[in-house]
């Protein structure tokens, strides 16, 4: 009979490297499947799925989008931090259809994203078919009603070239030749369950030219209950306070969240996320992936693509953060926020003497998220944030991301980035500064 050697006691079975190729169902939490355990350093390598649209007109998907199964950090605990390093995003769909969107009432209970109903036979979540393609392609399995709660108010299908670097928006006949072969067009992953939006053959725009700037729209840790994917936000989540469906929860439930669904356009290759830890190993989990977006994803929604993304994970101990913090790459920080020039130091000093004050601070970047039901309410959620974690008071924050830094847009209508330079101090005394001299050098 075949033995094994145990491993010796104290020796991780973390594994060095974790490939993620399965998605959930569109619920996101305690109740999600592991896919496994990433040892602290390692990394983790997906092959992601669309996101908006597809999960949109999908009833089985539960979310509102179609995210990888979370990865466990090991040594991750409740109160730590997971500090992820965008090692490469790339872009493997080579179109996909996009636009400004209108609900269709009888199709949904409240919430069109998480909770969609059959207008005909009353099937929640129903399974679907496709037949054909255009807006009513996708119907109901059971009695094949027409079956997606969305529609286009103004759409447009959009090809890449070879090197990923433009898009261009194409006519009807080809947007319709996409829609023919959608799931190779969109490059969906052979676990992917999404029915492709390309199958929908919108073509209001014809002509427009769109550089690629690819970045992850859902990255995060797993909130400390089940949420819908899409939800795992102040914004979208207000939408589950005392919604009438099963997914509903109070605004203190809501409050487990961890804003893994940020739609900021500077989560991308190169810049640092610093997630919080709210249940046991963390639970990283990704998808949304898009080709380019402004800030504010103004029409609701972007140019949704499948890609692979490389990331490296590492635990922050004790840090205890209510949401993320972004090292964004630094030419995406705002003008105001970026790091002093050595020139600019000793200009800096020079006047400080002059006028008889202090010594000047040492000071680097830092982006705090922060969302609410609205971008006022997430203003105030990111400055109470960044208070918190770095020992200030909110004024003090408002005056700095005021004559320091920015706040800028990253979801309307309501996810935001509260960015300025900070103390070296007030970083390091909570183990921030490591990463922020990772991305911009010591402090001049």
């Amino acid at each position: 009979m075949a033995t094994t050697t145990p491993r010796p006691a104290g020796v991780s079975t973390a594994a060095e490297t974790v490939y993620v190729d399965r998605f959930c169902d569109g619920i996101i939490g305690p109740s999600a499947e592991i896919l496994g355990t990433v040892r602290d350093g390692g990394h983790i390598v997906a092959n992601t799925a669309p996101g908006c649209w597809g999960p949109m007109i999908t009833p089985a998907i539960k979310g509102g989008h179609e995210v990888t199964l979370p990865v466990n950090v090991e040594g991750a605990e409740i109160g730590d931090a997971i500090a992820i390093r965008i090692r490469a995003i790339d872009v493997t769909s080579v179109a996909t259809a996009s636009g400004n969107d209108r609900t269709i009432e009888g199709r949904f209970n409240g919430d069109p994203y998480c909770a969609k109903v059959c207008a005909r036979c009353g099937a929640e979540d129903e399974a679907t078919v496709v037949d054909g393609i255009g807006p009513d392609s996708v119907r109901c399995a059971e009695c094949g009603a027409p079956a997606a709660p969305f529609a286009f108010t103004n759409g447009y299908t959009m090809a890449f070239d070879d090197a990923r670097r433009l898009g261009v928006t194409v006519t009807g006949a080809q947007a319709e030749a996409f829609a023919h072969d959608a799931a190779h067009t969109a490059a969906l992953p052979a676990n992917s369950v999404q029915n492709p939006i390309l199958l929908f053959a919108p073509s209001d725009l014809v002509g427009v030219v769109a550089r690629m700037r690819p970045f992850m729209g859902q990255l995060g840790t797993m909130p400390a209950i089940d949420l819908p994917d899409s939800h795992n936000a102040g914004d979208f989540g207000a939408f589950l306070v005392g919604a009438p469906h099963s997914r509903a929860v109070t605004a203190k439930q809501l409050a487990a969240r961890t804003d893994g669904h940020l739609d900021i356009n500077a989560v991308r290759a190169g810049a640092i996320l610093v997630c919080p830890v709210k249940v046991p190993g963390g639970g990283v989990y990704l998808g949304d992936m898009h080709a380019m977006q402004g800030n504010g994803e103004i029409a609701g929604h972007t140019a949704d693509v499948a890609g692979t993304v490389t990331l490296q994970v590492s635990v922050v101990k004790g840090l205890d953060l209510d949401g993320p913090i972004l090292f964004p790459v630094a030419e995406d920080l705002p003008f105001l926020a970026r790091p002093l020039t050595a020139a600019e130091r000793t200009a800096a000093e020079a006047l400080a003497w002059r006028y008889g004050g202090g010594a000047v601070e040492d000071s680097l970047p830092v982006s705090f998220v922060g969302s609410g039901p609205d971008l006022n309410t997430a203003i105030e959620n990111g400055l109470r944030r960044a208070a918190a974690v770095l020992g200030m008071e909110v004024p003090e924050v408002m005056n700095r991301a005021t004559i320091s830094g920015a706040i800028e847009i990253g979801r309307a209508p309501g996810v935001v980035q509260v960015t300025f330079r900070a103390p070296v101090d007030a970083l390091a005394a909570r183990g921030l500064d490591g990463p922020a001299r990772e991305q911009y050098g010591e402090p001049a």
